[in-house]
């Protein structure tokens, strides 16, 4: 039986594989791993927030459900 045949049969994925993204700016697609975008030549920017792209309308729900939930075990016993 020959076992390199067999290899041949799985994609393997290579870990240092850079996926494009849209540049914020002029919407190109760059590498993930730009500082500066090579076409306008703004920089990239990537936020680490959590809040940001959300509608403040959903924020202050979820800060409404969190005071609930509190008063709710407060009240509870």
């Amino acid at each position: 039986m020959n076992w390199d045949n067999d290899l041949d049969d799985y994609e393997i994925e290579d870990p240092n594989e850079t996926f494009l993204i849209p540049c914020s700016n002029c919407k190109a697609e760059v590498y993930e791993d730009c500082e500066q975008c090579p076409h306008c030549g703004e920089y990239i920017i990537r936020s680490t927030n959590p809040l940001i792209g959300k509608p403040d309308w959903y924020i202050w729900l979820a800060v409404l459900g969190i005071i609930a939930t509190i008063f709710g075990m407060l009240f509870a016993f």
